[in-house]
């Protein structure tokens, strides 16, 4: 990088169309394309004496910079001191802003995720929506980060955004009220009495230890607890290192991750310790199309090892990874170093883990049952002498949530077929 300013700083210094033997002869040392080098310095200078207003030599370079970036991947990225800031806060757990995961796709601002409990959640903004503008300005163009700070702002502020949906004719306006976003990283519950379930929304450098404590609850509140169901739909990433943790919990040995950039020596593995914390009881991951990067790591560690059942909609398929390298005077570099793949060498990148069992979208509406007449409702007839159970909750989960009802008849059905075949 060094050896390129110092070329292009050469290159500024000449005439535009004027040929030095010595510049010649340094570029094709280091293989630098100096018919490029000279059109960027001529392109510089144009702007500088034609432009419609006059613009600083540094804003200049870092505009080049940010297109130099802009134009490998959707997420590698040129950050400012305020930008680099953001970045470490938003990575911390708790910040301001709408609540939603986004990534830059053929020039546009498109949801990955909406986050849990949060401005964007509560909206219905959804997974794939495309931001056309937010507030008066259209982000076709921009940087994910410029898109970012727009959608940031001070707790309790309103900002409008156009939002365009697949299927629909014409963009829809969400207004969103600006809140602090307090990412709780793993909840749990029980499912009827003997399945738990346990969601991570992010990978956090402690998610690892929080899912090990909500499984250990779910464990005392029900010893023989019959299986597990593991959420990371919409759950847009992370920490690598959390996603490892995870992952490491139902494995025994072997290959959770690697790494690989350019050359084979860039390699990473990343490995599983023994111990399963639930001693392999059936395990049922649920993911969908905004599971992306960490969530696809777990998921896809844990179908080559056979260790889960994944069930959802093929997950967003962010497979690489993001290298943040600091600069001069408070700036940082992000930059994709690597792409992740699963234990049996699949790549991620662009492709995404397929479930095992797909669950299309759906909404399920519970219709009055018309079954005629049972003994019960014969006048006389005899009482079973035992306490009739509440059997409405399953009916329940399968309105409000389809995708974790068909998950948990999955689980059901994993759990009677290892007992039957006892």
């Amino acid at each position: 990088m060094k050896r390129f300013l110092c070329l292009a700083t050469l290159a500024l210094a000449l005439p535009v169309h004027a040929s030095n033997p010595g510049l010649d002869a340094m570029a094709r040392q280091q293989d630098i394309p100096v018919t490029e080098l000279r059109v960027f310095a001529e392109v510089m200078e144009r702007i500088r004496s034609a432009y419609v207003e006059e613009i600083d030599d540094r804003a200049l370079l870092e505009a080049a910079i940010r297109g130099m970036l802009l134009d490998l991947d959707p997420h590698s990225a040129y950050l400012t001191p305020n930008e680099f800031d953001d970045l470490q806060v938003s990575t911390s757990g708790e910040f301001g802003g709408v609540g939603m995961e986004v990534t830059m796709e053929d020039g546009f601002v498109t949801v990955v995720t909406p986050l849990d409990d949060t401005p964007a959640s509560r909206a219905g903004i959804q997974a794939s929506d495309i931001i056309l503008k937010i507030g008066d300005t259209f982000v076709k163009g921009m940087t994910l980060n410029e898109a970012v700070e727009l959608l940031r702002g001070e707790i309790g502020t309103d900002v409008e955004l156009s939002v365009m949906r697949e299927g629909e004719d014409k963009p829809r306006s969400i207004t969103l009220t600006r809140d602090r976003i307090r990412i709780q990283s793993v909840r749990s519950e029980r499912l009827e009495d003997s399945y738990g379930y346990v969601r991570v929304t992010q990978f956090q450098n402690n998610t690892g230890r929080d899912v090990q404590r909500a499984i250990e609850r779910l464990r005392q509140e029900q010893p023989a607890l019959k299986g597990l169901i593991l959420d990371l739909r919409n759950n847009p990433g992370g920490v690598l290192g959390g996603a490892v943790q995870v992952a490491d919990l139902f494995l025994d040995d072997g290959l959770i991750v690697y790494t690989q950039g350019r050359d084979d020596a860039s390699r990473i593995n990343y490995g599983a310790s023994r111990g399963d914390v639930i001693e392999g009881l059936p395990l049922v991951v649920l993911v969908n199309g905004g599971s992306a990067s960490a969530s696809e790591i777990v998921a896809g560690a844990l179908q080559d090892h056979t260790r889960a059942v994944i069930v959802g909609r093929r997950t967003f398929g962010k497979g690489s990874v993001q290298t943040v390298l600091p600069l001069h005077e408070d700036r940082a570099l992000k930059l994709t170093t690597a792409r992740y793949y699963t234990p049996n060498g699949r790549s991620i990148q662009a492709d995404g883990i397929h479930p095992d069992i797909t669950v299309n979208v759906a909404r399920v509406e519970l219709m009055e049952a018309r079954e005629g007449i049972r003994e019960a409702d014969l006048p006389h007839h005899l009482a079973s002498g035992e306490t009739p159970e509440a059997g409405q909750q399953e009916d329940d989960l399968a309105s409000r949530d389809y995708d974790l009802y068909q998950a948990l008849s999955i689980l059901k059905g994993i759990h009677l077929s290892r007992q039957r075949a006892r």
